[in-house]
């Protein structure tokens, strides 16, 4: 499931989710290929560059309102790279002063136990405790 080069501290689960978010006066809408409570990645042949924060709007599924997330461009994936399954960019999730970080990491785990299912989500959710330790 993950290799040694894998910098990702937090488990992730497959999931599609359209994302919407500006860049210099543009407005894009993209969609996620996978997420964790810590960030997630979104395809896209249009990356920002790395160390870009910007706010997005990720939409889930069974909610009224997007949510809305500060994000930071942790590592892209070029279009051109040869060993990349589909280029993209690795967005962290940056938690300012009135985020709603526990709202989000709410939606982030009952998403990715819907994807996962209860028992492998669990079983991740251990590893990486593990890991930790």
């Amino acid at each position: 499931m993950s290799s040694p080069h894998d910098r990702r501290t937090a488990p992730r689960g497959p999931i599609r989710l359209r994302v919407d978010y500006e860049r210099m006066n543009a407005f894009f809408a993209d969609y996620t290929k996978n997420i964790s409570r810590g960030g997630t990645f979104i395809k896209t042949k249009r990356p920002l560059p790395i160390g870009t924060e910007f706010l997005f709007k990720l939409f889930v599924p069974g909610r009224d309102q997007p949510l809305t997330i500060h994000g930071e461009v942790q590592r892209i994936i070029a279009e051109d790279d040869p060993e990349a399954e589909e280029p993209g960019m690795a967005i962290r999730f940056v938690y300012k002063e009135g985020d709603p970080q526990a709202e989000i990491e709410r939606a982030v785990e009952g998403m990715m136990t819907d994807s996962l299912g209860p028992r492998l989500y669990a079983k991740l959710m251990d590893l990486a405790q593990k890991k930790k330790s």
